[in-house]
């Protein structure tokens, strides 16, 4: 099985190409082509506008007997998008451009045209100056004198523009050295400014630095001292700061119950009578066995304690 795609063909040995037949086909014959319109034309039958660049399915055929430097030249056929009619253009290659034929005429053809005819009458001329040369000598006076009238109109503008304007050019560079010797000192105030600026951020910086060194040595002397035994804990006052600042506040309204000063004048000690012994004796134990045993010691007893065991002793009394 050959390849499918193969480059080389074999062609056998009694290969003749000459006994090819060839196709016979009209040299006008047309081809569909897809193109845009070379420039903006107008609809002879229903006036409707075509603009350059619209697209059309166009027929193509080679002019015959019209060819420009061997280039040959070709026509095409487009329809109107309104009413179907048909318009002919064909291409230029002279003038590198298209030329109208039929059905159409070309918009904004005046430049053109105008173009067309400097170069129409630069062409006679370059013509009559090969053949005449008196008419050389004629053309470059007239030339001459044409630009002589264009300096002196000129000239005469100039000068009169000058008339109008008056211009003191003195009073121009006095005003231009007053700005700019304000400009300069615009800028010396906005450096004088932008310094004064900055050696007041500077200062502010320092005073901060300052401020926070002074507070340091102070917070590490409020530091407390390390504990150098473990049961010095157990010395501290394990009430809160707000029970503290309570008990504060009811001491200064109400005052402290448990100093002796205060409460030394409400206690007062019993007078015993010079009775017999032995019944102070068993009176003073009836007491004890009911109220308890008080403390002996006046120092360590509390005011409190006093004043429970002085009622308790009036109750057994009157008893």
């Amino acid at each position: 099985m050959s390849e499918r795609k193969v480059l080389n063909k074999y062609y056998p040995p009694d290969f003749d190409p000459a006994k090819i037949p060839k196709l016979k086909l009209p040299k006008d014959r047309q081809y569909v082509v897809r193109l845009m319109a070379p420039f903006n034309m107008r609809c002879k039958t229903c006036g409707e506008y075509i603009y350059k660049g619209k697209k059309f399915n166009a027929r193509k055929e080679t002019v015959q007997n019209e060819v420009y430097l061997g280039l040959p030249i070709f026509r095409f056929y487009i329809k109107c998008t309104r009413c179907l009619a048909e318009i002919t253009f064909k291409t230029d290659p002279e003038n590198t451009d298209y030329t109208m034929e039929h059905g159409a005429t070309r918009n904004f053809q005046a430049e053109k045209l105008l173009e067309e005819e400097e170069k129409r009458m630069q062409k006679e001329r370059e013509e009559e100056e090969l053949n005449n040369p008196m008419k050389v000598l004629e053309n470059r006076t007239k030339d001459s004198k044409l630009e002589m009238e264009v300096l002196e109109n000129l000239q005469e503008l100039k000068e009169l523009n000058q008339r109008q304007a008056n211009v003191d050019f003195e009073a121009m560079l006095k005003q231009y050295k007053e700005y700019e010797e304000e400009q300069k000192r615009k800028e010396q105030e906005e450096d004088e400014q932008e310094m004064k600026a900055m050696l007041e951020q500077a200062q502010n910086r320092r005073l901060l630095v300052d401020s926070d060194s002074d507070e340091e040595p102070a917070k590490s002397r409020t530091k407390p001292v390390a504990k150098i035994k473990p049961t010095d804990i157990l010395q501290e006052d394990p009430q809160p700061q707000s029970k503290k600042l309570k008990t504060e506040s009811w001491e200064r309204s109400v005052g402290k119950l448990n100093t002796k000063s205060q409460l030394a004048g409400l206690v007062t000690v019993r007078k015993q009578k010079p009775g017999p012994a032995l019944a102070n004796g068993t009176e003073n134990q009836g007491t004890t066995a009911k109220t308890g045993s008080f403390p002996t010691a006046t120092g360590t007893t509390s005011s409190l304690g006093l004043l429970g065991a002085y009622s308790d002793s009036e109750d057994s009394a009157s008893d």
